[in-house]
């Protein structure tokens, strides 16, 4: 092996350490900052949480959304589900503990809906127009997938009739389009706000 050839190997396994650390670097701010948006949804929880119907006060609005559709804009819809459920189970075992495995599963499934498909549409398309119909479908989806979420699984947890919830359904829809919409249009004002920082390594 010539010397020239040498130099080469060697810059070439330099280059690869490099990007390793760098690589192992950038994972480690991204967990770290998705651990910090997991904390400000649960803070936002428990400090922000009122009802929207008085007549259905057992469903309370919540921003803990938000810091997840940011997560899902700035990491990708997967990270979106993992921050999702990582967030609901701490919800559910400490400030929401009242809803025991019930709210766990609901948060999990809603906000699932949510910030796949604003996620999945802001992915293909990262502009104002590509975030305001991710957000838009991801409400519309969020909503439609809560339809059939309670119709299923809440008589199963809660031992109410499903005519009963059938009866609630609009209450139930409306809860979710005006959550969902709330959170979609504060993520959408902030996100652009805070990306850089998200986006920083």
């Amino acid at each position: 092996m010539t010397q020239h050839q040498n130099n080469e190997m060697q810059s070439r396994e330099q280059a690869a350490a490099q990007q390793t650390v760098m690589k192992t670097r950038s994972n480690t701010v991204r967990l770290a900052k998705m651990g910090m948006l997991v904390a400000i949804s649960i803070v936002l929880v428990y400090f922000i949480h009122f009802p929207i119907f008085p007549a259905v006060a057992f469903l309370e609005y919540d921003p803990a959304d938000i810091p997840i559709l940011m997560g899902t804009f700035a990491f990708g819809p997967l990270a979106g589900i993992l921050l999702t459920v990582v967030t609901s189970v701490i919800q559910g075992v400490t400030v929401s503990a009242a809803s025991g495995v019930y709210g766990i599963i609901m948060h999990v499934i809603s906000t699932s809906a949510l910030v796949l498909t604003a996620g999945l549409i802001y992915r293909r398309n990262k502009t104002r127009k590509g975030a305001v119909i991710g957000l838009i479908c991801g409400v519309i989806a969020m909503t439609a997938v809560m339809i059939g979420a309670n119709m299923v699984i809440t008589p199963l947890f809660m031992g109410v009739p499903r005519d009963v919830v059938w009866q609630l359904m609009p209450f139930i829809a409306g809860f979710n389009a005006i959550k969902a919409g709330i959170n979609a249009i504060v993520t959408f004002l902030l996100y652009k706000r805070i990306s850089g920082f998200l986006h920083r390594v």
